[in-house]
């Protein structure tokens, strides 16, 4: 079947960051941008765990396709690795446990925006490494507003014991986060943050 604007499925994408410390940028398409959730720990398979995750600033949606080293200086100076990627549809719970896929690009784009505003956002991930049904929660009190948990829901992609750091290689170039630090090539003059 020919994508269409209509069919075409929203995308995301992690993206590694070693700036003053080692995290992962969770980001998912709405609304032409990207906001995005800096996980501490790393997003997980484990249906057990909840991961912290900071909302930060929305991304340009070409900012996903960025891997390099932001030049010592600059915001965020340090590598950053396509740790994955892949396309998500929203999903909506009609009953306690059960949710149901938003396919339609339209339908999609505006229930991702209503559940990011109510800070409930749902949804499915067809990545390379992530797979299955997973939610981000605004939490109330620790953090602020900006405190959000990463929960996988319970599936048949949840894995006991996932750990991010068990993945150590790129899904663009297959190195680490060491191999694109000692590299040379500079990123683009804006680094979306």
């Amino acid at each position: 079947m020919k994508e269409t604007s209509r069919n075409r499925r929203l995308v995301f994408v992690v993206q590694k960051h070693k700036a003053t410390s080692l995290h992962y940028d969770f980001r998912l398409e709405i609304g032409g941008v990207m906001p995005s959730w800096s996980v501490p720990k790393g997003p997980t398979l484990d249906s057990s765990v909840r991961r912290l995750a900071m909302q930060t600033p929305d991304h340009q949606m070409d900012y996903r396709h960025f891997e390099g080293v932001i030049p010592s200086g600059s915001y965020g100076a340090g590598p950053v690795m396509i740790w994955d990627q892949g396309t998500y549809e929203p999903e909506t719970e009609i009953a306690k446990g059960v949710r149901r896929r938003i396919t339609d690009r339209v339908e999609a784009e505006r229930i991702a925006s209503e559940e990011l505003k109510e800070g409930n956002l749902k949804f499915t991930l067809y990545g390379k490494k992530l797979h299955g049904s997973f939610a981000l929660v605004r939490t109330k009190g620790f953090g602020g507003k900006m405190a959000w948990l990463m929960i996988k829901h319970r599936d048949r992609y949840s894995m006991e014991g996932w750990d991010a750091k068990d993945y150590p290689l790129s899904v663009e170039s297959k190195r680490t986060i060491e191999q694109i630090d000692g590299q040379s090539r500079l990123a683009p003059a804006s680094f979306g943050h």
